[in-house]
This record gives structure tokens, C-alpha cells and sequence, in this order.
């Protein structure tokens, strides 16, 4: 084959592919176009659901609720309905009514601060709320709003008759809820948004009904302050109820179960296991341990202790005091007494 002939051979070949892309070019380009179905926005009212469990006593947050679509023929004049209800007057009610996930939310299940019976819908169940009276000294200069959680500090002085009496600060409750300050349940802000700290009167706190014994008794016996608690605490208290096995979840618990099971773990006051600190432990010239307490004629001594086991005299006369020291109890018959025993010291 000459050189004239494989020119024109290695041409036509070059033509022939050069033809045969411009022809599947031409023919994928004149496929029908594909025709895609335009999205069918869903048509009726959106009204205000609950978006997890909300139970009796809940404050409503923005994540607690949100609207969502409703059939229009299943609509009741009670429904909140976007574009008419605001949601910002929603923000701080109180659920009064149990309310399911996924249940619209009716005017008749919220109660707003101010509204007659907003705090017993506050209250969780069981629960009681009991009132403080605080100053600034005590209530922290005016830094505790409703919401915030606190300690109970009581600090009182027990006299004796060594004249000295025993200085002493006690945390006697832990983890109480602020329901209000003086007659207010929720927290005064500015138009910009900021917060405002006033001085109150009173405080008043969830309790349990044997913690609000507790606090009652308490109030006669010293003076009464709150310890604000950070928002840290809960989470730790959360882990160590976790690890000491405090928290227990049933079998087949769901995600919203265990939720609800870890804030009742949470928020539940506590009572018990507190802390105390005695002046000897602030100062050297205090005592740090009990005065000695007996029956004398000093109006500010502690009253002696409870005769037990002694007979009554007849006649109404008044019981003989009770020894200080050591006693002996020696029983005659149906008659005990307490006799006292010298204390010796031994010699080698």
C-alpha cells in the first residue's frame, strides 16, 4: 500500500468517528426531558401541640411545644392557632392539665404567672410550698429568682450554763425550688433584656410536707438563709444518684420515661446528711463543742432535759432536775431514780 493510499485510509477513519460522536451527541440531546411532579404544600391550620409529655406543674419552654398542621373539621375554638396566638405570652405558663406528646394544647391546660391558682399548678405532685422570710443579708443581697434552686442555712446559738454559748451554722435542707419572691412568680427584666435584681421580703420554696415541718420548726429556733446552688449541681448530684444506684429504671422504659424519671431525680429536695460548721471553727476564742445544760435559774440558759423514766411528783409539784454527770438508774418496785455517781480518779 502506498503512502497516498493509508493518507486518505487513516482520513476517512478519522471522519467516520467524528460522525459518529455528532450523531449520539444529537440523539441524547433530543431525549424527552424528564417531568418532575411540582411538591404539594399541605393546606389547613397549624395549631399548638405539645412536642414530648408535659406533666402537671411543667413550665413551658420554647422546646416543649411547636405548632403543627390539623385537619381544619378538628379544630376546637380552645386550640392555639399559628398566626393568632402569640407565642412569647405562652413562654412561663404553667401546665395545669396533663398533656400527651402530640396533643394540642387548649387555653384551659395553662395557667400564666399572676392567674388564680398558678402556684398549686407549679407545685409537683406531693409537693407543698411554704414562705421564708429573708433580708438582704440573708437572701443573698437580692440575686435569687424564681427558678433558681437554693440550700437552707440555719444559724443559732445555744446557750448554756457555762455562760458561753455554742455558735452554730447548720445546712439543714438542700436543693429547694424557688416558687416566688415576695408576691412574685417570675423574673422582671428591662427592654433590652437584662435581668433585675431587687431586694424581697420573702421567699417562698417547694418543699416536701416533712420538710415544710422542718423549716417551720426551724424558724423558731435561729435565723433562716438561703445558699444560692449553681446550675452545675444538678448534674453532678444526677451522677453520683447515678453511680450510688439511687436511680433505678424499669424494664422497657422508654427515652421519654427515663427523661421524665432523671428530673424527678433532680429536682426532689433533700433532707438529711447536712454540714455544720461551730465558732471554734471560725475563731480560737470560741467553744466548738456543746455547753454543759442543767436546771438553774438563768432565763437564758437551755431548759434541762426531759425527766425520763422519773415518776411525777403528786400534787402537781415540780420534778426534781436531772442530775448533770454520770447517773445511775436504780428501780424500787415500780419506782426509778437517777443517782448520781461521783467520778473517781485513780492512782498507781
Amino acid at each position: 500500500m502506498d503512502k497516498k493510499k493509508l493518507i486518505l485510509l487513516m482520513g476517512a477513519l478519522v471522519i467516520a468517528i467524528g460522525t459518529a460522536l455528532a450523531a449520539r451527541s444529537m440523539f441524547a440531546g433530543a431525549a424527552a426531558p424528564q417531568v418532575e411532579a411540582a411538591p404539594v404544600e399541605p393546606q389547613g391550620p397549624k395549631v399548638l401541640v405539645a412536642k414530648r409529655a408535659l406533666p402537671v406543674g411543667t413550665i413551658i419552654t420554647a422546646d416543649a411545644i411547636g405548632f403543627q398542621l390539623w385537619p381544619e373539621e378538628l379544630v376546637q375554638d380552645a386550640y392555639f392557632i399559628d398566626g393568632e396566638a402569640n407565642m412569647d405570652t405562652l413562654l412561663g405558663t404553667v401546665v395545669r392539665h396533663p398533656i400527651t406528646a402530640g396533643e394540642p394544647v387548649t387555653q384551659g391546660s395553662l395557667v400564666a404567672p399572676g392567674d388564680r391558682g398558678f402556684l398549686a399548678a407549679a407545685l409537683g405532685p406531693g409537693m407543698r410550698a411554704v414562705t421564708v422570710p429573708v433580708s438582704a443579708r440573708t437572701g443573698v443581697a437580692g440575686f435569687v429568682f424564681p427558678g433558681d434552686r437554693v440550700d437552707l442555712v440555719l444559724t443559732q446559738t445555744v446557750e448554756g450554763e457555762e455562760g458561753q454559748g455554742l455558735r452554730a451554722a447548720e445546712t439543714i435542707l438542700t436543693n429547694l425550688r424557688v416558687l416566688a419572691t415576695d408576691q412574685s412568680t417570675e423574673t422582671t427584666t428591662t427592654e433590652d433584656g437584662r435581668t433585675v435584681v431587687r431586694a424581697f421580703r420573702t421567699v417562698t420554696l417547694e418543699v416536701t410536707p416533712r420538710i415544710a415541718e422542718k423549716i417551720s420548726v426551724a424558724q423558731t429556733i435561729g435565723t433562716l438563709s438561703l445558699s444560692l446552688r449553681s446550675i452545675a449541681d444538678n448534674q453532678a448530684e444526677l451522677d453520683r444518684a447515678i453511680a450510688a444506684g439511687d436511680v433505678e429504671m424499669p424494664a422497657g422504659a422508654t427515652r421519654q420515661d427515663e427523661e421524665r424519671i432523671l428530673r424527678q431525680v433532680v429536682s426532689r429536695p433533700r433532707d438529711g446528711a447536712t454540714t455544720y460548721v461551730t465558732g471554734g471553727d471560725v475563731s480560737r476564742f470560741q467553744r466548738r463543742t456543746m455547753p454543759a445544760m442543767g436546771g438553774n435559774n438563768n432565763a437564758s440558759a437551755a431548759p434541762a432535759p426531759a425527766n425520763f423514766g422519773m415518776p411525777s411528783v403528786p400534787g402537781g409539784a415540780a420534778q426534781p432536775a436531772r442530775p448533770a454527770g454520770p447517773v445511775v438508774r436504780v428501780t424500787r418496785g415500780k419506782d426509778t431514780t437517777e443517782v448520781p455517781v461521783a467520778r473517781t480518779t485513780g492512782t498507781r
